[in-house]
């Protein structure tokens, strides 16, 4: 089946909600302000209720004049994301969130609370059109990008969640951001770009949650992946890989057909040198399709020979979705994958998959109303 995959990769603002503030930095932030004739400081106040007190709604900013909180309102925090439901499961410490935006698009996030950390699942795009088989998001298709705003309010929300103690465990701190949610991030690159640097940067222009704490996953958007290195952050970059070889590849993601195996490695080793950061390889591990002891040594050996000691493979045993032929390897199989690919030198483990009763887990995300 031919597969039609986007040829640009910020397509442009069509569907996006209004501006909000979070779509603005701080230039754009004070512009924004005295074109409503207000004072310069109203900006970096408006920004620390926003990023420093997690307050998205004008009416409960108490330092901002009652009078104009309405006009504030409707020029820079129109609605993003409502939750329409909230599906807890791991004792109330995973919770996936459906959210619904201004314009009535549906999208997910994933909330997941460790003893050392909480790390939020975040999504870049409403669906996905990289059409990946056996992930449950990719088969839905695209609906559209999120705005930079959308994406950032996922994290602001997270992150009152864990300061208000609504997350099993009591309050605590947001630590950690994926974009391994629905939609692939380097397609939608300008607004996950923008969406990084507020996530990252601190108050008032940010959240302040570390880079080194966010990754930037992607199927393998080759020109994409060397863009970002050159941004000057320090996230770590995932590349779905799947398999180490071009012929399934193109079947198990179909962007293979554009940018190959060696075109992707050689981006992420361009990534590695530009950044100083050791690259992640995700691999979902499907019986009989992709678990071969043969698929395991020829991984190691791309993986060593291109990035050495800069990689480290996420073995991720593939989560069942609705209807779908795919399953996970059986645990004999997934060990000896492991043991193969570490005997190239190359760290690899097997990822503590949350979520999968509530169809939270990697590839299960779907958004359904």
């Amino acid at each position: 089946m031919a597969v039609s995959l986007p040829l640009v990769f910020d397509a442009p603002r069509r569907g996006l909600p209004p501006r909000h503030l979070a779509d603005l930095d701080s230039d754009e932030r004070r512009a924004a302000v005295q074109e409503l004739g207000l004072p310069a400081f109203r900006a970096d106040q408006l920004a620390r209720q926003y990023y420093g007190r997690l307050e998205g709604d004008p009416e409960k900013m108490t330092d901002l004049p009652a009078a104009v909180r309405e006009k504030v309102g409707a020029a820079l925090f129109p609605p993003l994301l409502t939750p329409v439901r909230h599906i807890a499961c791991d004792g109330g410490e995973t919770r996936r969130t459906l959210w619904k935006a201004g314009d009535g698009t549906l999208l997910e996030s994933v909330l997941m609370r460790y003893p050392d950390r909480a790390t939020l699942c975040i999504s870049s795009q409403a669906g996905c059109g990289m059409a990946c088989p056996f992930c449950a998001t990719g088969q839905a298709g695209l609906t559209r990008n999120l705005s930079t705003a959308e994406i950032v309010d996922q994290v602001r929300a997270a992150a009152a969640a864990m300061r208000d103690g609504d997350v099993s465990g009591g309050p605590g701190r947001l630590s950690n951001i994926v974009f391994m949610g629905m939609g692939e991030p380097l397609a939608n690159y300008k607004r996950v770009v923008a969406a990084v640097r507020r996530i990252t940067s601190p108050a008032p222009d940010g959240l302040g949650i570390s880079q080194r704490a966010v990754t930037v996953s992607t199927v393998g958007l080759a020109p994409a992946i060397r863009k970002l290195a050159d941004e000057g952050l320090s996230v770590t970059l995932a590349v779905s890989l799947h398999t180490p070889d071009d012929e399934l590849r193109a079947t198990l993601v179909p962007v293979n057909n554009r940018w190959s195996v060696a075109e992707v490695l050689d981006a992420a080793t361009y990534y590695a040198d530009t950044t100083g950061r050791r690259v992640s390889i995700e691999y979902a591990l499907i019986r009989d399709i992709n678990d071969q002891p043969w698929r395991a040594d020829m991984l190691g050996k791309k993986l060593h020979k291109a990035l050495g000691s800069r990689v480290h493979v996420n073995l991720i045993p593939l989560n069942p979705t609705p209807g779908s032929k795919w399953d996970a390897s059986p645990k004999p199989v997934e060990e000896e994958f492991v043991r193969r690919v570490i005997a190239q030198g190359v760290s690899c483990t097997v990822r503590n998959t949350r979520g999968q009763e509530i169809a939270a887990a990697c590839g299960q995300l779907a958004a359904e109303g």
